[in-house]
């Protein structure tokens, strides 16, 4: 897949925070260079380019709209001027607005839906034009969709979304060596998903796995970087990652 000599290159939206930062920290880790997206927190983002940079890695922080094309273009534009080209692309930016269908603002819905579906679209795209051979395209979904927890409807439509894309985004990048896959957290200890939640709440939310824990931000890193590196024969796939909670 790759040379010895070759540098990979990683580029993770989403990446100034917790699953993101967690991606980015473990992709740098496995030898990769980074390139640390923020749509509005770059300071955030610098701070991790130089832990990475501390600790001998190769990094750079780009901001932008995933869901605008034009600075999405100028993001991916930086991060090849800087390392030279792209092999991974992981669309972790999301937001998660929840509430019960029947009383759901719809203007919340559109915001959810303009960075769940459009931005990860338009990543997408540029990702196809972009990742080299023997790359990966990874996606985020959610493990919501199958436990169905009321007040997610919105959220997890967003999500479905994602994986009708990268299951037909992975057959139609027949024969060009770049496997696309979505990879679909449960209950994960993020401030995104903990904002909100009381210590009954978080505590139900535990028991859901067998193991009876939250997930970690490292935890889906983890997948993350098999699915970058050594997961290249997993195509076209979901993997749900929620300590067996389905």
């Amino acid at each position: 897949m790759f040379g010895s000599n070759d540098l990979r290159v990683a580029l993770v939206t989403g990446g100034s925070g917790g699953i993101g930062k967690a991606s980015c920290e473990r992709l740098a880790a496995a030898g990769m260079a980074v390139a640390v997206h923020y749509a509005g927190n770059r300071s955030k983002a610098e701070a991790i380019v130089s832990s990475i940079v501390n600790a001998g890695g190769r990094a750079l922080a780009v901001g932008g709209d995933v869901a605008d094309e034009a600075e999405m273009v100028a993001a991916f534009d930086a991060v090849e001027a800087e390392f030279g080209g792209i092999d991974v692309v992981v669309n972790t930016a999301g937001i998660m607005l929840l509430g019960p269908l029947a009383s759901f603002d719809l203007d919340d819905l559109d915001r959810m839906h303009r960075v769940n579906i459009r931005g990860t679209f338009v990543v997408s795209q540029q990702a196809v034009r972009r990742v080299r051979s023997g790359g990966a395209i990874i996606n985020f979904s959610t493990s919501v969709s199958k436990l169905q927890f009321p007040g997610y409807s919105a959220y997890a439509a967003s999500k479905g979304a994602v994986n009708a894309m990268t299951l037909i985004l992975a057959r139609e990048l027949r024969g060009k060596d770049v496997t696309v896959n979505a990879v679909a957290p449960g209950p994960t200890a993020t401030d995104l998903f903990l904002d909100g939640k009381n210590d009954d709440e978080i505590g139900g939310l535990a028991k859901v796995s067998p193991l009876e824990r939250l997930g970690t931000p490292e935890d889906i890193a983890d997948t993350v970087a098999f699915l970058a590196g050594p997961g290249h024969w997993v195509n076209g796939q979901i993997i749900y990652v929620n300590g067996g909670a389905i």
